[in-house]
């Protein structure tokens, strides 16, 4: 017998139909012996429908106000899921955050998770309930309900997983897992059994959109095994099958086979390249540049500085292209401060890496990665590196073909 956290989507609890699917799936888990506890999403649309209305009221809401808003759409999924539960014979339960309790810190509609009290919980499970909470919120110490953000579910459901020492956590969404790229780009991008939490982060954080960022550094941090399936398959398939199915996020030491070069190719379109010219080369300047960036809430991502000549240097980076017009802005009214001579920016751009953490064992990937790049005519504008990430900009148009020709270079199609 395990102890199994399921988390659904908001397409998964897209109506009382699904929700009555969610239900048999997990009383399947449940009749196989195994301990589950559930935390689902708000039903799709509910929450953006949520804030649109506190929005008609006061904009921008009131942000603890808010979160006492927005957490009720999971409190409405959790009651209509016991509810499925107890109709088809099972004992089950529903808690909110803060009755569990999860408490975060104070930071309404991004707040953090802190502890997790799980005597409640465990308590449920002996006596053979199923225990269903509510995602994406908790309680900060002075008793106010705190949301975690967009996404913020999937932390959830990882946080409890960690504190109750889950034996697994199952992610279920609308994709069967992690793939080797965007199969809406690359058609013969392929499933991934495994992937390594170190790979699965640099890709949540590059852009792949399967699992939010926080909650594989939560996984990791608490080495939570956590597996990516879908939600839309039969909710009665074979228990052992749906087991092995989707992409489990390990470690790599938990992985015997030999780990491949390149696991998978992320990519973000909504890149911005700001260039400031002419930049006296003296100590603290990329702080006077970099500086005022930061106070205007604007993340820079790669960044480059040249050689200096004659006193002078060039220093490049990069930035999300909603940030984009906030960033010149903010430069230009520093030029007295800074002293460059020009600010050039350009607004397409886009940014692809190619992932892997066989690249510490195997040399030649980023030769190939240029090289893939060269051939298809295609100019390189940075590079950044880790030790299991290589990252290109290059101009937005050519961004389908670069992931469509480096994904074949490595023959991620072939298992």
């Amino acid at each position: 017998m395990a102890l199994i956290v399921h988390k659904y989507g908001g397409t998964s609890m897209g109506s009382t139909e699904r929700i009555k699917n969610v239900a048999r799936r997990v009383a399947k888990w449940h009749d196989a012996g195994h301990q589950v506890v559930v935390v689902p999403s708000a039903m799709s649309g509910e929450t953006n429908r949520l804030i649109a209305l506190a929005k008609e009221i006061q904009n921008p809401p009131d942000p603890r106000e808010l979160d006492m808003i927005a957490s009720t759409g999971e409190q409405v999924s959790v009651g209509l899921l016991s509810m499925a539960l107890q109709a088809i014979g099972k004992d089950a339960i529903s808690y909110t955050g803060w009755q569990v309790a999860i408490k975060t810190d104070s930071a309404f509609t991004k707040a953090r998770i802190q502890s997790i009290e799980d005597g409640r919980v465990r308590e449920d499970l002996e006596k053979g309930r199923i225990v269903i909470i509510t995602g994406f919120q908790g309680v900060d110490e002075n008793d106010n309900i705190a949301t975690l953000g967009r996404g913020g579910s999937d932390t959830s459901a990882v946080a409890i997983a960690a504190a109750l020492k889950a034996d697994e956590c199952l992610i279920y969404t609308d994709v069967d897992g992690v793939y080797t790229t965007d199969p809406r780009v690359v058609s013969e991008a392929r499933r991934l059994k495994a992937i390594t939490f170190e790979e699965m982060l640099e890709l949540a954080s590059l852009g792949s959109k399967v699992l939010q960022t926080r909650s594989v550094e939560f996984a990791g941090n608490y080495r939570v095994p956590t597996r990516v399936l879908s939600s839309l398959t039969d909710p009665l398939m074979d228990l052992a099958e749906e087991a092995n199915s989707g992409t489990l996020i390990s470690f790599e030491e938990d992985q015997n086979m030999e780990q491949a070069v390149i696991s998978g190719i992320a990519f973000n379109r909504d890149e911005a390249k700001i260039t400031v010219l002419g930049v006296p080369d003296r100590p603290g300047i990329a702080y006077h540049i970099l500086g005022p960036v930061a106070e205007a809430n604007v993340e820079v991502d790669m960044i480059i500085q040249n050689q200096a000549v004659d006193g002078k240097t060039d220093f490049t980076f990069t930035v999300s292209r909603n940030d984009y017009q906030k960033a010149m802005d903010v430069l230009h009214n520093e030029k007295g401060e800074i002293g460059h001579h020009t600010l050039v920016g350009d607004a397409k751009v886009s940014k692809i890496s190619v992932v892997g953490v066989g690249m510490r064992s195997h040399v030649g990937v980023a030769s190939q990665m240029f090289k893939t790049l060269a051939e298809e005519g295609i100019n390189i504008m940075m590079i950044s590196t880790s030790e299991i990430k290589i990252s290109v900009l290059i101009d937005e148009k050519y961004m389908e073909l670069a992931v469509r020709a480096l994904h074949k270079a490595f023959e991620l199609e072939k298992e």
